[in-house]
């Protein structure tokens, strides 16, 4: 039953996506990066330190915009590479969306209250590790609506159901898990960038925040439990001239 409800969702974002291959009316690269010191990972008590680079791409089409985003995670030795490893593991870490303006699809206003529009984003998640404990492979797709909010730059809120599956591999027990798919779940997230000026210098107010419900039971039989992630407030200088910020006052649609 999940794999056909999967399968279904695969389809929607094939067709999601297939309406990003118009010309980009905006597009704005950029590469990162951040550090943190209380990171957390399945079966590992410790906080673990983390220097992450990130490469991240938006860009508008006629009738949406597209994010992609890859996060290159170097962990320290709290995380080691493997059994018996002093060397801290590594991970790289993939988010795709799509979103689909609906006023812009189909010629009627969406807006209401506080939002600007309602959009239908569809994408994926994919990651690959190389650790002692638990070498994740996580496979997830994702959909549902986005609503917008109407203020400078973009606030997106978005309901999403989430389709995910992992094929683990623990190096200490040498056990190998064949992949498995979780229950169905929801998330709830919120993504922002407000752009701003100090004199002619343009900045940015960046971030996300998703709560993710409980999927179920894990690999190993045990109840999972809410995960929340976040990244931000982060305070974003744009460097160049004033058509970075132009950009992105245009990322209405966009949703991490």
């Amino acid at each position: 039953m999940h794999q056909t409800i999967a399968r279904t969702a695969v389809c929607a974002a094939t067709a999601v996506c297939a309406l990003s291959s118009q010309a980009a009316t905006f597009s704005d690269t950029s590469i990162g990066y951040r550090y943190g010191t209380d990171y957390a990972e399945p079966f590992n008590a410790n906080a673990i330190s983390k220097d992450i680079i990130n490469l991240n791409h938006v860009s508008g089409y006629k009738y949406g915009s597209n994010f992609f985003n890859v996060d290159m995670l170097l962990s320290d030795s709290k995380d080691p590479a493997g059994k018996g490893s002093t060397n801290g593991a590594q991970e790289v870490y993939v988010v795709y969306r799509n979103t689909v303006d609906l006023e812009k699809a189909m010629g009627s206003k969406f807006a209401f209250g506080p939002f600007r529009g309602v959009g239908i984003t569809a994408g994926f998640d994919y990651n690959t590790k190389t650790d002692a404990g638990y070498n994740s492979k996580k496979r997830m797709i994702v959909a549902g609506p986005t609503f917008m909010a109407d203020v400078p730059g973009f606030l997106n809120i978005s309901v999403l159901y989430l389709w995910e599956s992992n094929a683990p591999f623990n190096t200490f027990s040498g056990v190998s898990t064949p992949r498995y798919n979780y229950d169905p779940h929801a998330m709830i997230g919120a993504a922002w960038g407000i752009p701003f000026s100090i004199g002619s210098v343009p900045f940015a107010f960046e971030g996300f925040a998703n709560i993710i419900a409980a999927k179920g039971k894990n690999e190993a039989g045990a109840d999972t439990a809410a995960e929340q992630a976040k990244q931000g407030p982060m305070l974003d200088f744009r460097l160049g001239d004033k058509a970075a910020m132009s950009t992105r006052q245009q990322q209405n649609d966009v949703e991490p």
